[in-house]
């Protein structure tokens, strides 16, 4: 991608890679792979500010709702907007994605359909990473030995009910109330989790994805996958295995189809 361009995806079946910011992007947004499925209700952008800054959004609209797909591309599209505009990315990016969480959350609302969906922003500018998320779309960092640095709460009462420790990982993938979602644009009480400033080394893979990863894959296999090898393999990798997961369910192994949209990214071009 050339500085100051923009790619808005909604349905790619295959693993895009390109470069964007001060490093390389694969990502994927496609429909649920049975039959059941329309439309896609994810949607993704992948925004190069310019040669040392990309910012990332990721929307999943809410499939028990009139208009998901429209809440979903209505917060990206703001995002990207919203951050087109941006010269100097070392001051106001901040604010300008919290502004676009805000004016996307009012357009959604304006709607009047009950249209809802989750959404994640991160930003690289140069090696430093910064995450905002409304929901459980979730972003994970992880350095080139599988350790985790960096992984978003899910804003649900199961998510918090892991961060406080209540539950593992692995409870919580199965638990009953998994798929409720306690904050989401579209709402009159959305709120934003902003995250830290974190330094990224060039091994570290970043990824944020919508919960038809989270809900196929356990973590430490994501880990597994992602954190080393060429960026497109592991991208291949994950889509394999999630569709696999989706499609043939087994004894002991989580499955839930679903729209899957997912994007890795790692410094260096």
């Amino acid at each position: 991608m050339d500085s100051g361009s923009t790619l808005l995806i909604n349905c790619i079946r295959h693993v895009g890679l390109d470069a964007a910011g001060p490093g390389r992007v694969a990502y994927v947004s496609m429909k649920r792979p049975d039959q059941n499925a329309s439309r896609n209700e994810d949607s993704l952008c992948i925004i190069s500010v310019n040669d040392s800054c990309v910012v990332l959004g990721l929307s999943d609209g809410f499939g028990g709702c009139r208009g998901g797909d429209q809440a979903s591309k209505i917060a990206v599209e703001t995002l990207s907007t919203v951050v087109d505009g941006i010269v100097d990315s070392e001051n106001g990016l901040r604010g300008e994605i919290l502004n676009s969480f805000e004016e996307a959350n009012r357009k959604i609302l304006e709607l009047g359909i009950g249209a809802a969906t989750t959404f994640i922003a991160a930003e690289v500018t140069q090696n430093m990473l910064r995450v905002y998320h409304v929901g459980d779309s979730a972003g994970l960092l992880v350095t080139q030995r599988g350790t985790v640095k960096f992984q978003t709460t899910s804003h649900s009462p199961v998510g918090y009910a892991v961060e406080s420790g209540v539950l593992d990982e692995r409870e919580a993938m199965y638990h009953e109330q998994r798929h409720i979602v306690s904050n989401m644009l579209g709402s009159e009480d959305m709120h934003i989790e902003v995250g830290p400033r974190i330094e990224l080394s060039k091994k570290d893979t970043f990824l944020i994805a919508s919960d038809g990863l989270f809900d196929n894959l356990h973590l430490n296999e994501i880990t597994n996958i992602i954190r080393s090898g060429p960026l497109e393999e592991a991208a291949n990798e994950l889509l394999e295995k999630t569709e696999q997961r989706m499609l043939n369910p087994s004894d002991g192994d989580p499955s839930k189809p679903d729209d899957l949209t997912f994007a890795l990214f790692r410094l260096g071009r």
